[in-house]
């Protein structure tokens, strides 16, 4: 039986809730992932807010809030004003909560306020981090170092078959003199699934790669927000790796995304990439054009200058053929004997030159010789007498190293009267690392000890700390 009178649920709720009132009577500023978040018909928005950690990103800690209607309808357009960006799960935000208590619906946190500016430097973080990572894997500069076609005319489009961004691109590459062979890949371009969905198709699209000169990524409208997938790593990792060019029309005019960074081509929306392709094949046609009329004009040039040249060329064969052909034949006689002449004088001076070359190459030979014997024996002084010198300096520095790993020996400190405290295998170095109940070991140089921890004296900046951690 109970030694004391029992009290109701409704008391002891009404306890905990004083408790946590007086606790935490000032609000707090705290930094958290929205996992969550529904707008009511009344216009309240209820999120869910959690810290994730680790390499898996599993959440360590949880909590539901609450914007309240009146509240909320300011909040909402301030932050999309600045952002960019609507609220919505998966951004990470710093919000002033007031931590309260219900009998009924337990504890929750009240939103009074959010900073943009910490939500912009979280998106500009991650889009520095993909960048950094790209530039890493050195494959940031692949897709645009690739050699665009000279006519761009085969094109694989990436978008969504229902997009009004499709719809204008197709409607603007049809209004052309010139004839674009246009195949879809249907992908989500936005929302959660946006980025497996793009991969997805790029991934089809490089199963037939030889059929396409180039791979359009074309998307029109939505918000800010859904343009998160163009920083992710995975998306713009395939992008920067593709086998063909990619030409980026993504649709927004404020900021450039990781993938208009890395792919061949970027240009504000589906529209200017159609009026791109047209643009390029205009002035390919153009150059045509001009290379035909130079062709034709140096052909006419080259045809009038050939028979010019062939009517003098009859009329001079004809009137000194004959005598032309005398002077040739008394001036060949004449280089037959000047031929035969200078090949005599030739060989001679030949001879005497080679047995003056050979005289001075032995000469040159002996003295080389004689002086790389001087500078091998010099060398090999100089590199002993070096030798010497490294390994006492090596010498020095190592025990120079064996007296400072000596002077941080933890047996040392011990000896010079201090004393560690170590829990759970690790040495805890600052009351922050500690809860009341938790079993230490205090060790010192002649033994050790085990206690418990009864109560915790933080000093001022430990208490930050703590406080640090309750947000």
């Amino acid at each position: 039986m109970p030694q004391t009178d029992p009290i109701s649920l409704s008391r002891l709720q009404s306890m905990i809730k004083t408790g946590i009132d007086q606790a935490h009577p000032l609000p707090y500023w705290v930094a958290a992932e929205i996992s969550e978040l529904k707008v009511n018909y009344s216009g309240h928005c209820y999120l869910e807010l959690v810290e994730k950690g680790g390499a898996n990103h599993i959440p360590k800690a949880k909590a539901n809030a609450v914007i309240w209607r009146n509240t909320y309808a300011m909040l909402e357009p301030y932050f999309r004003q600045l952002t960019g960006q609507v609220l919505a799960a998966g951004l990470q935000v710093l919000v002033k909560v007031v931590v309260s208590y219900h009998e009924l619906y337990g504890l929750s946190l009240q939103i009074t306020d959010i900073d943009p500016a910490y939500t912009l430097g979280d998106m500009e973080r991650q889009r520095q981090e993909t960048v950094a990572r790209l530039q890493a894997d050195g494959v940031f500069e692949m897709n645009r170092e690739l050699e665009l076609p000279v006519v761009i005319q085969r094109l694989a489009v990436v978008s969504s078959r229902n997009a009004a961004g499709y719809q204008d691109f197709c409607n603007e590459l049809s209004d052309s003199p010139y004839r674009f062979e246009v195949t879809l890949f249907d992908a989500f371009m936005q929302g959660a699934g946006a980025e497996d969905s793009i991969i997805e198709a790029l991934g089809a699209v490089a199963d037939r790669a030889d059929d396409f000169d180039a791979v359009v990524v074309i998307r029109g409208g939505g918000s800010q927000s859904d343009l998160g997938c163009f920083d992710s790593y995975r998306l713009c990792s395939h992008i920067a790796q593709f086998p063909l060019p990619v030409i980026a029309g993504i649709g927004h005019d404020k900021d450039q995304s990781v993938a208009d960074l890395v792919a061949a081509v970027s240009v504000k929306t589906p529209t200017a990439v159609a009026v791109y392709l047209k643009d390029e094949a205009g002035a390919f046609d153009g150059w045509l054009e001009e290379r035909l009329d130079e062709l034709s004009g140096a052909a006419l040039t080259l045809l009038d200058n050939s028979r010019q040249q062939l009517r003098q060329a009859a009329v001079t064969l004809k009137m000194g053929s004959s005598d032309r052909m005398h002077d040739q034949q008394l001036q060949l006689g004449r280089l037959h004997g000047d031929l035969i002449r200078l090949t005599g004088q030739v060989v001679y001076r030949g001879l005497a030159d080679l047995r003056n070359l050979d005289v001075r190459l032995s000469q040159a030979s002996r003295y080389n010789l004689a002086a790389c014997t001087q500078n091998l024996d010099a060398m090999q002084g100089v590199l002993a007498l070096r030798s010497t010198e490294l390994l006492q300096t090596q010498r020095q520095q190592l025990a120079w190293l064996g007296d400072r790993v000596a002077a941080r020996d933890p047996r040392r400190m011990l000896e010079m009267g201090f004393a560690m405290v170590r829990s759970g295998g690790r040495h805890i170095t600052s009351v922050g690392d500690v809860q009341p109940g938790v079993e230490i070991t205090v060790l010192w140089r002649d033994g050790s000890a085990d206690a418990e921890i009864k109560r915790l004296h933080p000093t001022g900046k430990s208490s930050r700390k703590e406080n640090d951690k309750l947000k």
